[in-house]
């Protein structure tokens, strides 16, 4: 079970500092105490196997403490964006249907928001999971707060031992404007990270960075694999993100071993060439997923850090975490394409056309996944379930689960596979893979539009894959419609899913059968 590497990282090693965030530390043996008594707690409170816990909280040691606590109880956490819009938080909630919310101190007041804008959510039991007391208890006071653990023995509960049970739910973006709950057991993550640490040679130790979200699924590789290995994990602060040299120092300063993100984060440093003279001399390993690492950003960090190992991971949350890897052993040049590599251990990456036969050497076709990683599907959705989690007979005659992943691939002659884009109208940007649809539906019952389409765009400059937003108004004109269109996304879609180009047209351009042609709105876009 996923609490089982820091169980025992608790009894052999328990004095390590086990997760930091500045000036808070966390050691193994009080991870282990405080997750047991809070274990405890949700006990008395008839928290049962399989129920869901919200996670309304922001990326602390203690947030940690909470993941813990709730799978040691038999519970199913569900990460939930602090900063989304109330609208989008309250549909994860409906859809996920918790038992209870644990609650932050600093997200306290958009968890009124949320209390209000829905009633109910107001109904809803709640933790206040922080440190600091609660002054005005209200007309609904929580279940407990987080002082109220120490009352609770300490006492290793393990109430599922079955490894195939649901250990959390992430939520992606899903092209209805509902977003898709993906369940992950703890099988699926046991089996890549024990993979990964011993792939990685992670030792214990070490320093790890976490610079992903919770509701990030980079972010489990981070955690599991720092307690797999005995790691020392340190949380990247959220205000640190936007400003490359407090970046840059943060790694220095905290001697990391090893780096995981997404290629973005790294592309900012290297715009603004924050790499210190001498590097990073701790720094082992840059491993990076969730998007193609723009080639001049990739070269960058190579030359000026030459003695670190580069890899690149692929995979969609539906899989855990990751699926292929490919650790380069030189710079690449400007020719050179970087593949996804070859599929982890018990993973396979299979490329077959519509038909589902497979696709020769260098033949593109529809890239899917087979393996431990495969998620058991969606929450509460058999129809896209069964939509994209397949049944396929292979060559030797053996019935095989697998995933679509909706990505274009090919097996070139060297054994690697290399990644050829979207086949359908989902794109990764910035690291997180959002589905067009959701941003097309919050546009939904606007009376200043007369039709509008959202698009992928290329932009010169942009980590991975821009959105543009192509749109006809019924009265506004001139470009002015498009400040207002924004104001109006801010309280339904995150700041990640907001197009970053937007086009007003008189008419939208259609294809054959009549449908507003896509293809050509993204090569407008390209163009202007």
């Amino acid at each position: 079970m996923i609490y089982d590497w820091s169980r025992k990282q608790a009894q052999i090693n328990g004095n390590q500092i086990a997760v930091s965030l500045l000036d808070e530390r966390i050691s193994y043996r009080e991870l282990e105490s405080e997750s047991n008594k809070l274990a405890g707690m949700l006990l008395k409170q008839d928290l049962k196997p399989g129920d869901r816990v919200g996670l309304f909280l922001e990326k602390t040691p203690r947030t940690i403490v909470a993941m813990l606590g709730i799978t040691k109880a038999g519970g199913v956490y569900v990460p939930l964006d602090t900063q989304s819009p109330v609208e989008r938080v309250i549909k994860i909630i409906k859809s996920s249907t918790p038992s209870m919310l644990f609650v932050d101190h600093e997200p306290s007041y958009r968890f009124q928001d949320l209390i209000h804008a829905d009633r109910e959510t107001g109904l809803m039991p709640w933790v206040r999971w922080a440190k600091e007391p609660l002054k005005h208890e209200g007309d609904f006071p929580p279940l407990f707060t987080y002082s109220d653990i120490k009352t609770q023995k300490d006492e290793p509960h393990q109430v599922t031992r079955n490894a195939s049970s649901a250990a959390h739910i992430l939520f992606t973006s899903g092209s209805t404007g509902r977003p898709k709950g993906v369940t992950i057991t703890h099988k699926n993550v046991e089996s890549f990270i024990d993979w990964a640490v011993p792939y990685f040679n992670m030792k214990s130790g070490e320093h790890t960075s976490c610079h992903s979200p919770f509701h990030f699924d980079l972010s489990t590789f981070d955690i599991y694999g720092a307690f797999a290995s005995g790691s020392h994990l340190h949380l990247v602060p959220a205000g640190i993100g936007t400003d490359p040299k407090k970046l840059s120092a943060f790694i220095l300063e905290n001697k990391l071993n090893q780096w995981f993100s997404v290629p973005s984060a790294l592309s900012y440093l290297a715009t603004f060439q924050a790499i210190p003279e001498g590097g990073y001399p701790n720094l082992k390993r840059l491993i990076w997923c969730g998007e193609v690492f723009p080639l001049q950003g990739l070269k960058y960090w190579m030359r000026n850090l030459p003695d670190v190992e580069f890899t690149n991971l692929y995979g969609p949350t539906e899989t855990t975490i990751a699926s292929s890897y490919f650790t380069l052993n030189t710079t690449p040049d400007e020719l050179v394409e970087i593949p996804i590599g070859k599929a982890c251990s018990h993973e396979k990456l299979i490329i077959l056309d519509e038909e589902m036969s497979r696709k020769n050497i260098g033949e593109v076709g529809d890239l899917y996944i087979e393996g431990s990683g495969l998620s058991p599907g969606y929450w509460k959705d058999i129809a896209k379930t069964k939509a994209a989690f397949l049944w396929y007979t292979n060559e030797e005659g053996k019935r095989e689960r697998i995933y679509k992943t909706g990505d274009l691939a090919s097996l070139g002659s060297d054994g690697l596979v290399y990644f050829h884009g979207r086949s359908d109208y989902q794109i990764k940007s910035r690291g997180y893979r959002i589905e067009l649809g959701e941003i097309e539906t919050a546009l939904d019952h606007n009376d200043l539009l007369r039709e509008y389409a959202v698009v992928p765009v290329q932009i010169k400059g942009f980590d991975g894959t821009g959105i543009g937003c192509a749109y006809v108004g019924t009265a506004i004109k001139n470009g002015a419609l498009a400040p207002l269109l924004k104001q109006k996304l801010k309280d339904k879609i995150p700041a990640y899913m907001m197009p970053q180009v937007w086009k007003e047209f008189d008419r939208l351009p259609r294809n054959g059968n009549g449908k507003i042609d896509r293809k050509r709105l993204s090569d407008h876009f390209q163009k202007s």
